[in-house]
């Protein structure tokens, strides 16, 4: 009772609309891009809340976003610089992961998984949606996303997922399963694993994954069949990847 007991802030657990929406999340996206441009070209508060409303339709006062992004820049900020990411993405490497998106099937709810390829040198992506996470799903989705990029990466970063990992030995030394194996031989693609626990490895793909249910699958689209739903998500994916580059001037399909 007499020692030195250092004193410990308790974590403050935030809530209200931009944390417990999908709102928080663009923001949190928004602000991570402009940490990467000139001050004078970044977004002002007003800025992200004017196109908040017009293009996500928030309801909120512009008092709740401004007290979000000054909880949440220095936060992002600090992030950022405990990162070991690269920052610098040659052209024609690719991360891969899953996400899990919401449909309307039948009239009831029903999930999914989907596929979603991106390339950080251009910030273009790619999805395909698949019922599972299996072997065969993955080399499934994987060929049909070559087929939608008109060409195969020359690296892939994917994380230890069991449909391509068998076992992670030390280091970067990991066994993949032989349908893996048998499927990179042949589209001539080499492939790089994260390291366990380390999305930020391939964080370009795992935003991309929140950019996609944000703005595609917010209102849960209807789904007949999974024909059906790749045909309308490779639209949308298209369609996105005509707006301008956020640093580059020019469009991501360009």
């Amino acid at each position: 009772a007499d020692g030195e007991v250092p004193l410990e802030s308790l974590p403050v657990s935030k809530k209200g609309m931009m944390y417990n929406s999908e709102f928080g999340e663009i923001v949190d996206c928004w602000l991570e891009e402009d940490l990467k441009l000139k001050k004078k070209d970044r977004r002002t508060n007003k800025k992200i809340y004017e196109d908040l409303k017009k293009e996500y339709g928030f309801k909120g006062s512009y008092r709740t976003v401004c007290d979000y992004i000054q909880h949440r820049k220095p936060l992002i900020k600090e992030a950022k610089t405990k990162r070991y990411e690269r920052l610098e993405h040659p052209p024609g490497e690719a991360q891969v992961d899953f996400g899990n998106m919401t449909v309307v099937k039948d009239g009831a709810y029903k999930d999914i998984k989907l596929l979603i390829m991106s390339f950080p040198y251009s910030n273009a992506g790619f999805a395909y949606p698949l019922p599972a996470e299996n072997s065969e799903c993955f080399l499934e989705g994987l060929k049909n996303l070559f087929h939608q990029a008109g060409g195969v990466p020359t690296y892939i970063r994917i994380d230890n997922l069991a449909a391509a990992v068998v076992s992670i030995g030390k280091g970067e030394e990991r066994t993949y399963t032989d349908s893996f194996l048998r499927f990179q031989a042949h589209y001539g693609f080499e492939v790089q694993a994260c390291n366990p626990a380390s999305g930020h490895e391939k964080g370009n793909v795992e935003k991309k994954v929140h950019y996609t249910r944000n703005n595609f699958f917010t209102t849960y689209p209807i789904m007949e069949n999974f024909s059906q739903l790749a045909e309308w998500i490779q639209k949308e994916m298209a369609a996105d990847r005509e707006r301008p580059h956020y640093e580059k001037e020019v469009s991501i399909q360009e």
